[in-house]
């Protein structure tokens, strides 16, 4: 093309992107016209379920609209995934993703509702959050140790709940039966909350749980905290071992949760979202009530997310692997 036609071009080109610019701009100005809605794909009462109450108040006083809490249990978290991406892209509808949904289950399942990386927009990473190890209080065990020695003494009549086939608590099940040599059978649920309640009322012997969700029951003297499954002791709960101080090594499955948008979604509303929840974990009533539930608030940029969320698929591919764990 010759020189006179590319200046010729160049006033279009600048004019396109002026209009794109002001388009986006735009976008961000008129964001929040209505209520926003977080999706979480697991029952009420569950660790992100939790989050999700904890900092939609707050985001709400950022963002000058309310944010409502829409519980859609089921699949690992994929028909709360999927709700989303059936709504208008624009950024009134959110999805609390988890480590499960986007990490584990597109290592387990033949296909996917949904492609986790064309059609999901990372927002923020709003925790990291380590199990704990909890059994019910009534089992005869106080330590790992014992409860492996428990386990070896009753091979498959033991069982583990979880929130669901293929999540973070079901992989850290499996993680500790392949790292002790014992044989512990799973039990699916839809939510935490689910399995929390069958744990406490016995009809499960323990889980893999976030403290935020769990901790309360052990304080109660209805569970008993064994164990965290972290390279280091949470600040919170000092006393407490690694499941690698209390005897079983290469058990750390740390999870997260975090802010995901549908494909499409106006880039300027992404980043307005990922600026207003990072002030809010910033918030020093936030961060410690976090904390103190053995949470690490995060609040990275979308780009970080999304480096992390590559690394962290990996990650959790090897553990699918090695666990051998199938879709049901």
């Amino acid at each position: 093309m010759k020189l006179r036609s590319l200046l010729t071009l160049l006033p279009v080109v600048a004019a396109g992107t002026a209009w794109l610019g002001a388009a986006t701009a735009s976008a961000a100005d008129g964001f929040p016209s209505k209520p926003v809605k977080i999706l979480v794909g697991f029952s009420p009462g569950g660790s992100n379920d939790v989050v999700a109450r904890l900092i939609a108040p707050k985001l709400a006083e950022g963002l000058g609209q309310q944010v409502l809490i829409d519980n859609r249990p089921g699949a690992g978290g994929n028909i709360a995934a999927s709700a989303m991406l059936a709504a208008p892209a624009d950024g009134h509808t959110l999805l609390m993703c988890t480590t499960g949904t986007l990490s584990i289950q597109p290592h387990v399942l033949k296909s996917m509702p949904f492609d986790p990386e064309k059609d999901i927009v990372p927002v923020t990473q709003v925790v990291n959050a380590p199990y704990m190890l909890l059994v019910n209080a009534s089992l005869p065990v106080k330590n790992v140790k014992e409860l492996v020695a428990y386990a070896k003494q009753k091979p498959g009549e033991i069982n583990f709940a979880s929130s669901g086939t293929a999540t973070g608590g079901h992989l850290a099940g499996e993680m500790l039966k392949s790292r002790a040599g014992i044989d512990i059978v799973h039990v699916a649920y839809k939510g935490t909350g689910q399995a929390m309640t069958d744990l406490i009322a016995g009809q499960v012997s323990m889980i893999f749980d976030q403290p935020v969700s769990s901790m309360q029951y052990a304080r109660a003297g209805k569970l008993r905290a064994l164990a965290v499954a972290s390279p280091r002791r949470l600040a919170a709960f000092p006393e407490i071992p690694t499941v690698a101080e209390a005897g079983v090594a290469e058990v750390e499955p740390v999870t997260w949760a975090g802010i995901c948008a549908a494909k499409n979604t106006p880039p300027a509303v992404v980043e307005r979202l990922q600026r207003e929840i990072a002030k809010v974990l910033a918030q020093p009533e936030i961060a410690k009530r976090l904390t103190a539930d053995g949470l690490e608030p995060v609040g990275s940029t979308p780009e970080q997310f999304r480096a992390f969320l590559a690394a962290d698929k990996r990650k959790w591919g090897r553990v699918v692997k090695d666990a051998d764990v199938k879709a049901e």
